[in-house]
């Protein structure tokens, strides 16, 4: 038996964290861990916190108090591009791809960091195939599933071990984001972490293996998704009262 039975610490962990914008407070000790290999979904309606969390957790807003910690290493004030480098990589909302450059040519872009060029094209054209048939095309022509497809292919590109993904389903036909999150589902078996923050809370629930509920800046539930479907009705219900 190894001398070193101490569990690997989550790629992403929050505790006890406030922020606030001003004076005003928006998050009230946010508690997020987000485990090695696993599918995490940050629900909640608009105005729940969601937003706000996943700036402090990627370095772009300051938390008031508590501690963000990647890979068990204390991360608060750090700046994003230091994060990138211990391994996180954020898909924004609104697909993150340069619409004036074609796919393969995106994909090259994501060679920065030292990964040559064809083998990141032939890792993209591997999990995603459809981009295999738009090389050649340029990004801001294809389907709104077709961008998000190529902005998830960029980021991982970079080898993350925490990958955050922000609102996936917006503006897509619900065909394609079962489609991606199936491809979600893969990305996580190999290992990687993913934090998805959704507010339409069905799409992802089918993939997640831990959701975490926000409401008014409160984590208000965490666990099992099949076993929150009462405190998910009670967030979306209770969102404008």
């Amino acid at each position: 038996m190894s001398a070193d039975t101490h569990p690997a610490p989550p790629l992403l962990e929050l505790r006890k964290v406030t922020a606030a914008y001003g004076r005003i407070q928006v998050l009230h000790g946010v508690d997020l861990v987000v485990p090695r290999g696993q599918v995490v979904a940050l629900l909640g309606p608009n105005g729940a916190g969601k937003t706000t969390t996943l700036l402090v957790a990627t370095g772009q807003h300051p938390a008031s108090s508590g501690c963000v910690h990647i890979g068990g290493r204390h991360v608060n004030g750090a700046k994003p591009d230091a994060l990138a480098r211990l391994g996180l990589c954020t898909i924004p909302e609104g697909r993150g791809v340069f619409r004036s450059l074609t796919v393969r040519e995106n994909l090259v872009m994501a060679s920065y960091r030292g990964m040559p060029a064809e083998a990141i094209i032939e890792a993209a054209v591997a999990r995603f195939p459809r981009l295999g048939e738009r090389i050649g095309q340029v990004a801001g022509t294809l389907s709104g599933g077709e961008q998000q497809m190529l902005a998830m292919a960029r980021g991982l590109a970079t080898d993350p071990g925490l990958l955050i993904i922000d609102e996936l389903s917006m503006g897509l036909a619900p065909l394609v984001v079962a489609e991606l999150y199936e491809i979600v589902a893969g990305i996580a078996t190999e290992g990687v972490s993913i934090l998805v923050v959704e507010q339409f809370a069905r799409t992802v629930l089918g993939v997640a293996d831990h959701a975490v509920i926000m409401q008014h800046g409160h984590v208000i539930a965490a666990g099992a998704p099949a076993d929150l479907e009462a405190e998910l009705s009670a967030a979306y219900l209770g969102a404008s009262t």
